[in-house]
């Protein structure tokens, strides 16, 4: 049919053409991820469910699905099925821009993730900085979501979250500079190259033990868990800047906490746990020995496999401290947490920082 057409109209079909075929290379891999966001978020959040269950002596969530593995999903469907509403008084730009601009910049810093050495949708030479600097819009949208809602106890709770997010970022975005030093390369790729060498015991970890610390307690107050939670805090400001919202929007934060709380965690694993490879030296010299050529195609897809699942497992041991520190720890004050960000963590990440630095100049 195309044969038969006129030239011009020939050009315009594979003009049409080729524009489809790039938006389906450009929409798959977005859709993929955006689905694997969502299945680790589920898994995350059953995970905390029955964490916390156990710290509290309970069962947790068994009917919808074996063990209650789609409980999350369940709630929501739920979640979606409520009505939507808008404060009287309110702005109503800013009510609902908010939730957007808070989970659009977590799923975008997935981008920069490398779950294997070519499992990585977006492997930039700055991801490091690409991360800190597209997280840092989330508290914008906080405070729109706090001041939009007409609300006391939304306008402070988005004011406290502002608050602490800039706390907190600085001590994260110091020892964030100190891997990259070690490392050599602000690359999240290269970074995990650097710990390849001798497995377990050339982790960051090891090298990098006060930047850790740091980079753990602040992680916890970005994402707001306990005991980090002060702008929802339910005794003093009912839900903080969630007040006002219901449905899909107050889901959307949620989607926003849990996959931030994930994507914190798969950083820890590639910036100081040593991304993909294994602990132990021997299986990974095994896993990228030559396997010969009649099953070279098999060494790579298993080399893939193998790498995404030690990426995502290390991951999810982290996560399942941060969640017992959740569980665990009582609420601090908003003086305790702001003097802790900048009177403790600040200065150490720095010191940390001018350390690293002296070393890598003597060395």
């Amino acid at each position: 049919m195309i044969l038969n057409l006129e030239p011009e109209e020939r050009q315009i079909v594979q003009t049409f053409y080729q524009g489809f075929i790039e938006f389906v290379r450009i929409a798959v891999p977005i859709l993929i991820l955006v689905l694997g966001v969502i299945i680790g978020v589920l898994i995350l959040v059953w995970l905390e469910r029955k964490i916390s269950a156990a710290v509290q002596q309970r069962i947790g969530p068994e009917y919808a699905g074996p063990l209650g593995i789609i409980q999350a999903l369940a709630d929501g469907v739920k979640l979606s099925l409520k009505e939507d509403i808008i404060p009287s008084q309110g702005d109503a730009w800013l009510f609902n821009l908010g939730p957007v601009l808070v989970t659009i910049p977590v799923l975008m810093t997935y981008l920069v993730i490398p779950f294997e050495y070519d499992i990585i949708p977006a492997n930039f030479s700055i991801g490091l900085f690409f991360w800190i600097a597209v997280s840092s819009i989330a508290p914008l949208g906080l405070l729109m979501a706090g001041y939009g809602s007409s609300s006391k106890y939304s306008f402070l709770g988005g004011l406290r979250a502002a608050a602490q997010s800039i706390s907190y970022e600085i001590p994260l975005a110091l020892s964030v500079s100190s891997v990259a030093l070690l490392s050599n390369s602000l690359s999240t790729v290269d970074i995990v190259e650097a710990q390849s060498k001798y497995g377990f015991w050339s982790w960051n970890l090891w090298r990098q033990p006060i930047g850790f610390i740091v980079f753990f307690i602040a992680s916890l107050a970005e994402c707001e868990r306990l005991p980090f939670d002060l702008p929802e805090a339910e005794e003093e400001l009912v839900a903080g800047y969630q007040t006002e919202y219901s449905g899909i929007k107050f889901a959307l934060f949620y989607l926003a906490s849990y996959p931030n709380l994930l994507v914190s965690s798969l950083f820890v694993t590639t910036l100081y746990l040593g991304g993909w490879h294994f602990p132990v030296p021997v299986l990974s010299n095994l896993l990228h020995s030559e396997w010969g050529p009649i099953i070279g195609s098999v060494q790579e897809v298993t080399e893939i496999v193998v790498g995404v699942t030690v990426t995502l497992a290390k991951a999810y041991l982290f996560l399942s401290i941060s969640i017992t520190t959740r569980w665990t720890l009582p609420r601090i004050r908003i003086d305790q947490l702001l003097n802790l960000g900048w009177k403790f963590l600040l200065p150490i990440a720095l010191g940390n920082l001018l350390l690293t630095t002296s070393f890598q100049l003597l060395l």
